[in-house]
């Protein structure tokens, strides 16, 4: 499979996000071309802080996979993930992060911070731009439909 395979995964599942009136984020984390953890953002729904698109997939990943490090996995999603999950990805030693679009308000895999420059014990591979028109009108069409 290849990386836009595994970013219109997570396109579909930011899609079912904003189809519940929450960001579009979605995320997929695979591990030998096979997904093994999904996510949407759920943070209005679920009342929750803690419902990120990559939180809810790590959590299933490491639920589907038996253990918390997934040095083997990669994530795929569709917004450049923000200080909390970018700690959660590090902490669970997740390969390669791809994400779609930039966040330049909470990023922190290149945007507002770099967390691959401090000191942390793993540093995972950074991909951008992956469909990245794709996703950044995925979030552009969702907050355009809330000013109306």
């Amino acid at each position: 499979m290849d990386r836009e395979y595994f970013m219109r995964e997570a396109l579909s599942l930011a899609q079912r996000a904003a189809s519940e009136g929450e960001v579009p984020v979605g995320a997929v984390v695979v591990k030998d071309d096979e997904i093994v953890g999904r996510g949407y953002n759920r943070r209005e729904g679920d009342k929750n802080a803690l419902a990120h698109a990559e939180l809810t997939a790590i959590d299933e990943a490491c639920r589907t996979l038996g253990g918390w490090r997934l040095w083997q996995c990669d994530i795929y999603v569709t917004l450049e993930p923000c200080p909390m999950c970018a700690g959660a990805i590090i902490n669970s030693r997740i390969k390669t992060v791809y994400f779609g679009a930039k966040d330049q308000k909470a990023g922190c895999f290149g945007s507002v911070a770099d967390f691959n420059t401090f000191g942390f014990n793993h540093k995972p591979e950074i991909v951008g731009g992956i469909l990245e028109e794709e996703c950044a009108k995925e979030l552009s069409n969702f907050f355009k439909s809330l000013r109306r």
